[in-house]
C-alpha cells in the first residue's frame, strides 16, 4: 500500500465512513485510497465549515472527525475549526497537505509551517511518512481519544501520499476506557463518603467528560440517594435526562444569576466530568468541591480539597453503594427553583410580537424526544441551552469552549447525513448564518431535510447589548436584512418567513422531506435586554 491506502484504511478500521474537507493537488492520492475503501468524501464549502462539520461528526458519534484541507489557505481556513475541537473536547483527525520535503525548506510559495500553526490548537501536530504511516495514523487515533479528547494535526507531504509505505500495519489501540483504577488527591485520611455524608444541600455539576463516559445513569442514582440538584454544563445537555424531578437547570446559560444562586446555595459541589473550559463567569462558590473527573484538576479554575480520577461512572456508582441515604434538595424544591427559572426564562415576553423564547417554546411543542438540535453562538444560544428540553446525550450540540459562529448550520447538516430520520433542528442568528450560508446548497444536494430557523433581529445582539449597556449607539453591530426566502430558493431549498407564532409553528410542521427548509423568523429582540 501506499501512504494514502494505510491512512484509508486505518479510518475505516476505526469504523470511521465519511471525511469532511476542501482537497488540493497534495489531497489526490488520499482521496483515491479512501473512495477505494468505502470512505465518503463531502465536499464543504470551504475549509472551516468543513472542520465544523467533522467537529460535529465526533460530538455525534464519538469517534473522531477527519477534516482535510490542501497547504496554504487551505491550512489556515482549518485553524478555527480545530481550535474549536480543541476548547470543545471533541476528537478530531485533521489534516492537511503540503509541498513536497525537497522544496519544504527552501521554498515559500503557499507554504507556512504547519506544525507551528496548530500545534497550539491541539493534543499533537506532526507529520507522515512512508516508514511512519501505521505508527502515527494509530497515535494520532489513541492521542484525540484518550482524555481531554481534541483534534490531532497530521501534514501529508506531496511527495509522500503516493509512496509505498513501509510501516503499512493496521493496529487500532483500545480507546475506550474500561479500567477501574482511582486515584484519589487530597490531604491524608480525607474520605469522599464522609465529604458527602456531612452535605445537606450537594449538587452534582455534569459536563463534557460525563456524558463521554456515559455516565448518566450513575448521576441520576446518586443524586436520588443523597438528595442533590442535578446541574448540567450546556455540552452535556442530555446526559441525564432533564425530565428527571432533580433536573435544576444549565449552568451559565439563560437566566444565569438564577442557577448561579443554586450553586452558591450548595454546601458541596460534585463536579462530575465538569471542564472549566465551558465557563462563562469566573467561578464564585464557597462550598467544596468534589473533583470527580478521568483528569487531575490541574486547571484549578475551582479550588478541591479532594480529586478522584478515573472512570467517572465506576467512581459514581461506588460512592452511591457507599453513602448514607439523605433527603439534601427535594423534588419540591427542585419543583420551586424551576418555577422561578421558567419564570425569568418568559421575563420581557410581549403579547402581539414574535419574542425569543417562543421561538424554543413553540419548537418544543411537537418535537420527538429524540429530535437533535443544534444552537449557533449568540443570544439565541443561551436560551436554547436552558429552554430546550433535552432527553437523550448527544443531541443538543452547542460550542461553548471556543464558541465559534458558524458552528450550527455545519453541525445540522451533519446530524441529519447521520440520523436521516430523525427530527433536526438548526437554531441559528442572521450572523451566525451570514458567516455558513453556502452550505446550504451543499445540504440540498445532499437530500438533507433540515430545518434551519434563523432568529432575525439584524445584529450581532451579544454586541449590541453590551454598546447598549454603556449607552453607546449600536456601532458594527448591525446585519443587513436578507430575503430569506429568495436566498434559501437560490440554494435549492425551501424558505419561509414569519412573524408570529402560528406562522412559526405551521413552518415547523411542515412534513419531513429530503430538502432543507430555512425558516427566517422576524423576532423582536426588546426581550433579549430584559433577560441579559
Amino acid at each position: 500500500m501506499n501512504v494514502s491506502e494505510v491512512m484509508a484504511q486505518y479510518l475505516r478500521a476505526a469504523g470511521i465512513d465519511v471525511m469532511f474537507g476542501y482537497p488540493g493537488d497534495p489531497s489526490v492520492e488520499l482521496l483515491e485510497g479512501c473512495r477505494n475503501v468505502g470512505v465518503d468524501f463531502i465536499l464543504g464549502r470551504r475549509e472551516g465549515t468543513a472542520g465544523l462539520m467533522a467537529q460535529a461528526y465526533g460530538m455525534l458519534t464519538g469517534k473522531p472527525g477527519v477534516a482535510l484541507s490542501t497547504l496554504g489557505p487551505g491550512a489556515t481556513n482549518l485553524v478555527n475549526a480545530v481550535a474549536n475541537a480543541y476548547l470543545d473536547r471533541t476528537p478530531m483527525i485533521a489534516i492537511s497537505g503540503q509541498i513536497d520535503t525537497k522544496r519544504l525548506p527552501t521554498f515559500t510559495h503557499q507554504v507556512v509551517d504547519q506544525h507551528s500553526l496548530f500545534t497550539p490548537v491541539s493534543k499533537w501536530a506532526t507529520s507522515i511518512a512512508p516508514h511512519t504511516a501505521g505508527h502515527i495514523m494509530r497515535k494520532a487515533h489513541r492521542t484525540a481519544m484518550a482524555p481531554r479528547q481534541g483534534p490531532v494535526h497530521i501534514t501529508t507531504p506531496a511527495d509522500y501520499v503516493g509512496a509505498e509505505a513501509t510501516d503499512d500495519e493496521i493496529h487500532l489501540p483500545p480507546t475506550n476506557g474500561v479500567g477501574h483504577g482511582i486515584v484519589v488527591y487530597g490531604e491524608e485520611g480525607a474520605d469522599p463518603v464522609a465529604m458527602i455524608n456531612k452535605a445537606n444541600r450537594p449538587v452534582i455539576l455534569y459536563g463534557i467528560s460525563a456524558m463521554q463516559g456515559h455516565a448518566g445513569a450513575e448521576i441520576a442514582a446518586l443524586a436520588e440517594r443523597i438528595g442533590a440538584a442535578l446541574v448540567s454544563s450546556p455540552m452535556a445537555k442530555g446526559t441525564v435526562g432533564e425530565t428527571h424531578p432533580l433536573f435544576a437547570g444549565v449552568l451559565d446559560m439563560a437566566c444565569n444569576a438564577q442557577m448561579w444562586d443554586l450553586v452558591r446555595s450548595a454546601d458541596l459541589v460534585i463536579a462530575a466530568g465538569f471542564d472549566g473550559v465551558e465557563l462563562i463567569k469566573p467561578w464564585d462558590v464557597s462550598a467544596p468541591v468534589l473533583h470527580i473527573d478521568t483528569v487531575p484538576n490541574t486547571d484549578q479554575i475551582y479550588a478541591s480539597p479532594l480529586e478522584m480520577v478515573g472512570s467517572i461512572s465506576h467512581i459514581l456508582a461506588a460512592l452511591a453503594d457507599e453513602v448514607k441515604s439523605a433527603e439534601g434538595f427535594t423534588e419540591n424544591d427542585i419543583r420551586t427553583h424551576r418555577d422561578a427559572l421558567m419564570a425569568a426564562y418568559e421575563a420581557g415576553r410581549v403579547s402581539g410580537i414574535l419574542n425569543p423564547s417562543d421561538v424554543i417554546r413553540i419548537a418544543k411543542v411537537d418535537a420527538p424526544t429524540d429530535t437533535i438540535v443544534t444552537a449557533d453562538v449568540g443570544s439565541h444560544k443561551l436560551l436554547v441551552g436552558q429552554g430546550w428540553t433535552t432527553h437523550n446525550p448527544r443531541s443538543c450540540l452547542n460550542s461553548n469552549g471556543l464558541s465559534s459562529m458558524g458552528f450550527s448550520l455545519p453541525a445540522a447538516m451533519v446530524a441529519k447525513y447521520l440520523y436521516p430520520d430523525r427530527n433536526v433542528i438548526c437554531f441559528t442568528g442572521d450572523g451566525g448564518l451570514a458567516m455558513v450560508q453556502s452550505e446550504l446548497r451543499l445540504a440540498a444536494s445532499l437530500g438533507l431535510g433540515l430545518k434551519v430557523v434563523v432568529f432575525c433581529d439584524n445584529s450581532l445582539n451579544r454586541i449590541e447589548l453590551k454598546q447598549m449597556a454603556r449607552q453607546y449607539p449600536s456601532t458594527g453591530t448591525v446585519i443587513e436584512d436578507t430575503d430569506i426566502v429568495k436566498m434559501a430558493e437560490s440554494m435549492s431549498c425551501n424558505g419561509v418567513m414569519v412573524e408570529n407564532e402560528q406562522g412559526l409553528a405551521d413552518a415547523l410542521a411542515t412534513p419531513m422531506t429530503n430538502t432543507p427548509l430555512v425558516i427566517g423568523a422576524r423576532i423582536d429582540p426588546k426581550q433579549y435586554w430584559t433577560q441579559f
